[in-house]
Parts: structure tokens; sequence; C-alpha cells
């Protein structure tokens, strides 16, 4: 059996083995496993405190312990985001000191409560400028199912570990595909909630312009559902919250795009899981309606654009604000920032009202179909050192970025929620990703459709998790 964060919680209530028993399992394999580059960074201290507070919830006040519905799962949060009491994020980069923060973000608040005992922070690339997780400052990160290929980015590191088993479940962010991406290069349910679904608080400090969401990878999409339920909602701003529609069985008119252009073409395989998985939809009773790539390249091409903008205006604006020696920064973060240092006030309106248009754009294709099915990713994940960030050509990497996820940050820049799982295996043993979008408000709807294709069982975990393993 190889297991996933509901299967772990379940065992830690039943008292088949203890939160404690779980974070040692987990613990024991981010060392056995610590040439896969997963963990940037490991406090035993704080997840053996975590899982001992957990157990003596479970004598003490075992009504509370078995509410929560991830109690004693150990986890791992990003090395970019929100903060975690306890965990030094430095965003990947050697810009900042490894200082643990004295405080929760909203969300990480979520997680305490939701039972999730967190150790350690993931790989990241420096400032998530990368669809890898190859930072200058290290580890180098690689794909657990095949360690000469990138495990994406830039939420690789929590892909990686979760793929792995070293934990079953951890926190990820997604400005620009950075769930969805190393989701799908590692055989795991990555959702991207809407905009205003998730709290980014109290700071507000990583929304960017509300194009981030922060939410988790994960083995199955039970614990996704899970996850979103209880971390999401009541974000208290900068958005509205987007209110779930309660997803009820009926016929769904579900549009269909299996072509991603001839610039940046997605592989016959890839396509054909699309298909597939759309068949499977059919199958269900829902109606299929194909979608030309005519209809959603000028909305890609302008989310491509917003994203590269509000990126570069961001980092511009942190370094300036923090007064940070900009040299120790790796070349190609040096070259956002000088794009956003020379961007001026009106080139960046025209950006932010491009993304606009794009949530009115996506709109009206929602008006013929309910749910989209889409690739995740053009082709098989790429080498290590696909995605080099040893120069100053921005432009070029997001290029490369848009090349190997030509979907990812349309998702982002509308605000809509997507999500994306595996849908079989290529002939290489490596995932087919899938990935389905829907209006704000729909996650249920996702959760639900992704469910239904999950339950064919065209992929297995490779790996089981830590302290499961049989």
């Amino acid at each position: 059996m190889t297991g996933d964060a509901t299967t772990l919680a379940e065992a830690i209530k039943v008292g088949r083995l203890t939160a404690f028993d779980a974070m040692q399992a987990s613990l024991h394999a981010a060392h056995d496993l610590e040439a896969l580059g997963a963990i940037v960074y490991l406090n035993r201290e704080l997840g053996e405190s975590a899982a001992r507070g957990m157990d003596r919830e479970r004598d003490s006040a075992t009504p509370i312990f078995q509410e929560r519905p991830f109690a004693g799962v150990p986890t791992l949060a990003k090395d970019l985001g929100g903060p975690f009491a306890g965990l030094p994020v430095t965003a990947g980069s050697r810009l900042f000191k490894r200082e643990p923060s004295n405080s929760d973000s909203d969300l990480a608040k979520r997680f305490r409560h939701a039972g999730f005992c967190p150790f350690g922070l993931t790989t990241s690339p420096e400032f998530g400028l990368s669809f890898a997780s190859e930072p200058a400052v290290g580890p180098i990160c690689r794909n657990p199912l095949d360690r000469s290929l990138t495990p994406g980015g830039s939420s690789g590191g929590a892909a990686a570990a979760v793929a792995a088993g070293i934990v079953a479940i951890a926190h990820a962010t997604d400005a620009g595909g950075s769930i969805r991406v190393p989701a799908a290069c590692c055989g795991l349910v990555g959702l991207k909630p809407g905009r205003g679904a998730v709290p980014a608080g109290p700071s507000f400090g990583n929304h960017l312009c509300g194009i981030a969401s922060e939410l988790v990878v994960a083995r199955s999409v039970r614990d996704a559902a899970c996850a979103f339920e209880a971390l999401g909602g009541q974000a208290r701003g900068p958005f509205a919250d987007s209110a779930p529609v309660r997803f009820e069985a009926m016929a769904l008119r579900v549009g269909v795009l299996t072509d991603t252009g001839a610039a940046q073409p997605t592989s016959a395989e890839r396509s054909a899981a699309v298909e597939a998985a759309a068949l499977g939809l059919e199958a269900q009773g829902h109606t299929l309606v194909p979608l030309n790539w005519v209809e959603i390249e000028a909305m890609v091409a302008a989310s491509r654009r917003t994203f590269g903008g509000i990126v570069a205006v961001n980092l511009a604006a942190m370094v300036q604000s923090s007064g940070i020696a900009l040299e120790e920064a790796e070349p190609l973060t040096q070259a956002f920032v000088a794009r956003g240092r020379a961007m001026s006030g009106t080139l960046l309106w025209h950006i932010l009202n491009e993304g606009v248009l794009v949530s009115r754009d996506l709109w009206r294709v929602f008006q013929r179909v309910d749910v989209i099915v889409t690739p995740m990713l053009a082709s098989a994940p790429l080498p290590i050192g696909s995605f080099p960030t040893n120069h100053e050509d921005a432009e070029l990497q997001l290029d490369r970025m848009a090349a190997f996820a030509p979907l990812a940050s349309l998702a982002n820049i509308s605000g809509f929620p997507a999500i994306t799982l595996p849908f079989g295996a290529d002939a290489g043993g490596l995932p087919l990703p899938v990935q389905l979008m829907a209006p704000f408000g729909h996650e249920p709807l996702l959760l639900a459709l992704a469910a239904q294709l999950e339950s064919e069982d065209r992929w297995q975990h490779r790996f089981p998790v830590a302290g499961l393993a049989e």
C-alpha cells in the first residue's frame, strides 16, 4: 500500500501508530533521501515537539483531536510563501539569512489547526522564477521518478518530497503554475484555488496582484479536497471571498482542448491523455465540446505578458523596500528586477488591464462550457539544467516556461481555479497529467470531476508514504 495523508491520519487516529511514530518515519525518510534535494531546511526538534503535542491531545482532548482532519500528519512548508513560525524562509535565495519567523501566516495557523506537524522547508528556485527547483544556493532538487529529471517548480521540493513518500502532503504555492507543474511532473494532484478562496494574510505580501495562491500538493484527490475544505474560506482579503458553488450530479458541458499551438506544441502522448480523460467524463454522462487553440491563444499570450510584468515589478519593489544587496542574487533575478525598475506606470497599467481582460474573455468561454480539460505539460519532465538561471535573459526564461506548460499561467492571471492530476503513464513510466479549469467558486466541481477520473486508477504511486510502508 502506498497510501495518502488521509490514510496516515486514520492510522494515527485509531492508534496503529502515534504522531511521534509518523514524525520519526518522515525524519528517517528525509535522511535516507537527502540526495533527492527536496528539503532545504529541517528542524527535528520542531517536528518532534508538534508530534508530541498531537499525541498529548489525543490522550487528553480526544474529541478535538478526532475533529482535526490531518491530526498528527507530518508535513513540510515551502521555502517561499506565507511564514510558518519556527521555519526560516529565504525564497531559495542567498540574499536572506535563515532566521526563523516568530509568527504564522493565516494559512499556517490553519495548517496547524488541521493537525499538520511541520518540520522543515522544501526546495524552491530563487523567488520562484523557474519551472525547475535548482537554486544557486542549493540543493538541486530531483524527480524521484527519475533523478536525471526535474520535479518541476517552483514547488518542486514539495512535490519531490510527497512523491518520494517523505511526507504524504506538503504546502505549495502557485503564481504561474507552481503547484500544478510540479504535481504534474511527479504524478501528484495539485489544486490551484481560485482568487480569494484561501487566506493570503495577514501581510498579503505574496499575493502578487492576486495571481498567487497557496495550498498543497497531494497524493490523492480526496487529500486535496480535504485540505481545501480545512484551509480555505473566509480569507479576509485583499479580495472578496470566492464562495464555493456546491457540485450536484448533472450533465455538464466539458470543453476539450488538446492543441496548444505550433509555437508551443504538446506531445501526441499528452494530447491523447486529454482525449482519454474527456472520454472518461463523457462516459459519466457529460457532453464534450471541442475547443480550438485560436479561441484561447490570445488569452494565453496575454497571461504570459502579465505574469512576467507582475513578477518583475514585485521583485523590484521588494529589493527597493528591503535594501538588500542585489549583487548576491542570481543573474536571472537581477534581470527581472531591472525589468521591473524600467517599467513605466503606463506600461504597468496596460499589463494589469490585460489580466482583467483575460478574466473577461475566459468568462465568455465558460458561457459555452462548464469546465475545460487541457494538457498540463507539453512534454515529459525535462532534464536537470533545462531552466538555467545563470543568465540575464528574462524573456528567454518566460519562453522556456511557456513552452513546457503553455496553459499554466492562464488560471493565475484569470484568477480561476484549476486542478491537475495524473491520467496514466507514458512509455517511460512518467505521468501523463491533465488539467481541469472552471469558473470562480467551482473548486468542488473540479475536485468531483478529478475524483471521477482518478477512480479509473490509471496511475499508481511508486513509493509508499513514510510510516505506512508495508
